[in-house]
């Protein structure tokens, strides 16, 4: 119960001052006639002026209000590693007993774990939640509970009291960590891409310098060892075995006493792009398809295209002037013999046996395909005639044999069961606008078609008149060729009848030849978002069975995959922990690395006070290792220093709420005019005798 004495006026202010003016006046003006009781007509106008001001007494019953101290515990990655988990409850354990000792103080704990994604520890931004949640009249401490290793500092917030840190970890803590600095996102095949690698050690290493392990595996191979040394740059140059993603892990083995493995190892992922790729076009008799081929290989920047088109055979004798045919001798040697590996693709577009091109030229464009090359035939009539090309030494890696028949009528190119899973044409029909009906494409017509024969392991994805094979792959050695019999494709790019997705499919094509694992027709890959995996499965096979997924740290999981589109298989899936995860699924393997090259959680694991100490110096608090012990707490008045040797204070805030407030008079009213009244007559009796 408090009391405390208050003015009521009976009129506004600014009357109850023009009063007591008046009254001033009267007793000065008592003061200059010489009057005796002037002092008591003075003391009278006072009664008379407090009895209008009504003073008056507030009476409040208040409820005593306990003090708060917010505890932040730190429960990130690095504040599990070693023995500080059992410090951190030990620690928890003193505070909590300490706070339960003292008289009206209550302790509140708030826990944090590891930020979203690669946010590290945000302890400020816990402190900052946790104190808005209690009134600040009321917080008497805050103590943070952690290694001292803060990611967010540049958000601390303003400290209603004073703040002190607890910091685990010991003094003989060291740590051994592997850095690789600027991995790029993309390289160049056949370029070797520079990595700059470091392994450090921090904090009290039993050794500096010297030579350690280094183990070097891409996509999961068996690793390359290697030693360099601890403390220096080294630059390492790679070079990619393959485009799409190349998956790199780099790590160096866990050495005794070190803090953690986690930052041992790092994995770089880096999707390896083609620079430019180098095509061969051959043509034969001029058609309206063949500027079609150019304009479609020249629209882009990345195709170095050499063409050349065989307009007349060695026995043409039409009178021309030799020196007027050409600027310059074709160097046919030149690009079929010493220069054919430098092309990533070869095209006959309509070509026929015309002397131009010895059997001897032709048997090494087969070996070519062989040893890994890739050649694309657009047939013509030529296909089916005796000079056809497939009746040379390069027929022996051809997909179709050609019957001699030519379809010369209107057809509809359809994906065969097997063209609508295959990633060449797959989905090529969603690209046109809708047909007559769902099985139909909505496509332009062709009007002429080679019939050949497949070859025994030849895969056919088009068809066209009587189901006759348009589109033939197959593999051929290390190499891969593919036919298309017809040569009307360009009739898609005109726009025929609606056109079609000719540029699409002769992309695809050219990427399924060039090996490009995207367009693998038996392929297990996934993609990461944060911890978040989504696995998918190509395959021409109508069913796939579980994906076996092995985690970081060993330990696997079975998935199983539904089917979304014809042949493809997917499941998403929320990986436990960053790293790098192996996937399994009969013959076919895959790795995928989530999350960043190196957590930021574990890019410095050794416990300091360097980060805390400054913004608990701000309070008048301080940041101290609790290794040998916890400080005892103590009571300290605002502004005085809240930290001493084996010691931290906080302030007790003596909040208090009101439960009920009463306001009455201090004297009745007529005691005021009674006063007033006795003080007039005693003044008028004084001044009577005198």
């Amino acid at each position: 119960m408090t009391d405390q004495l208050i003015l009521d006026p009976l009129i506004p202010l600014l009357m109850l001052a023009a009063i007591a003016a008046l009254a001033a006046l009267g007793i000065a003006l008592a003061i200059w006639r010489g009057l005796s009781g002037w002092w008591l007509r003075g003391l009278a106008a006072l009664a008379i002026l407090a009895a209008i001001a009504n003073p008056s007494v507030q009476r409040e019953d208040r409820a005593a209000l306990s003090d708060i101290v917010v505890l932040v515990v730190d429960e990130s990655a690095s504040q599990r590693i070693s023995d500080r988990p059992d410090q951190t409850a030990d620690a928890i354990a003193e505070i909590s007993a300490q706070i339960a000792q003292r008289p009206n103080t209550d302790l509140r704990i708030v826990r944090m774990g590891d930020a979203t994604g690669d946010g590290g520890t945000q302890m400020m931004t816990a402190l900052t939640e946790a104190i808005s949640e209690e009134p600040q009249a009321r917080i008497a401490g805050i103590l943070l509970l952690s290694d001292g290793r803060v990611h967010d500092m540049d958000r601390a917030p303003n400290l209603p009291a004073p703040l002190h840190a607890l910091i685990t970890g010991r003094d003989t803590d060291w740590d051994r960590r592997l850095v690789v600095r600027n991995a790029p996102a993309f390289a160049i095949l056949g370029e070797p891409v520079t990595l700059t690698l470091r392994i450090e050690d921090q904090g009290a290493a039993p050794t500096t310098g010297g030579l350690v392990d280094l183990s070097i595996a891409i996509d999961g191979d068996t690793p390359l060892q290697f030693q360099i040394p601890v403390g220096e740059d080294i630059e390492v140059p790679i070079d990619l075995s393959h485009g799409g993603m190349n998956v790199l892990q780099f790590a160096t083995p866990v050495a005794t006493g070190e803090l953690t493995d986690r930052n041992n190892a790092a994995v770089i992922q880096i999707n390896g792009v083609r620079d430019r790729l180098r095509v061969l076009l051959v043509s034969g008799e001029p058609h309206p398809g063949e500027r079609t081929w150019r304009n479609l290989l020249k629209s882009d920047s990345a195709v170095d295209l050499v063409h050349f088109t065989i307009l007349r055979p060695p026995e043409k004798q039409d009178g021309v002037p030799v020196d007027e045919l050409s600027l310059i001798a074709f160097p046919t040697r030149e690009l079929f013999l010493e220069k054919i590996d430098e092309f990533d693709l070869i095209i006959f577009d309509r070509y026929k046996r015309r002397g131009i091109l010895p059997s001897l030229y032709l048997d090494n464009i087969a070996t070519y395909v062989e040893n890994g090359g890739a050649v694309l035939i657009a047939a013509g009539p030529d296909y089916a005639s005796a000079d056809s090309i497939f009746r040379s030494p390069l027929g022996r890696v051809l997909p179709g044999t050609p019957t001699a028949r030519v379809y010369e009528q209107g057809y509809l190119p359809i994906l065969t069961d097997l063209g609508a899973r295959h990633p060449v044409t797959e989905g090529l029909d969603a690209l046109a606008a809708a047909g007559p009906d769902e099985d139909t494409p909505g496509w332009g017509r062709w009007f002429r078609l080679v019939q050949v024969t497949p070859s025994a392991d030849s895969t056919t994805l088009m068809s066209g008149i009587n189901d006759e094979p348009l589109l033939i792959l197959n593999r051929v050695g290390e190499g891969r060729v593919a036919l298309l019999a017809s040569d009307q494709s360009w009739l898609w790019d005109r726009g025929f009848e609606g056109g079609g997705p000719q540029l699409e499919l002769l992309r695809r094509l050219a990427h399924w030849m060039m090996k490009e694992p995207d367009l693998e027709e038996e392929m297990l890959w996934a993609q990461g978002t944060g911890q978040s995996m989504r696995i998918i499965r190509r395959t021409l096979d109508n069913t796939v069975g579980d994906v076996t997924v092995t985690h970081p740290d060993g330990t696997t999981t079975l998935l199983s995959l539904s089917e979304t589109t014809p042949g493809r298989f997917e499941t998403q899936w929320e990986a436990p922990e960053m790293g790098l995860y192996r996937l399994a699924n009969g013959d076919l393997e895959s790795v995928i690395g989530l999350g960043p090259a190196a957590p930021r959680e574990f890019e410095e694991t050794i416990a300091t006070t360097d980060l805390l100490g400054p913004l608990a110096a701000t309070t008048q608090g301080d940041a101290a290792m609790i290794e040998g012990g916890i400080p005892q707490i103590r009571a300290v008045r605002a502004g005085r220093p809240a930290a001493g040797r084996g010691w931290i204070g906080i302030t007790p805030r003596e909040a208090y709420r009101t439960a009920d407030v009463r306001v009455f008079p201090l004297l009745p009213a007529w005691v005021f005019v009674l006063l007033a009244s006795l003080l007039v007559i005693g003044a008028w009796l004084r001044e009577g005798r005198r």
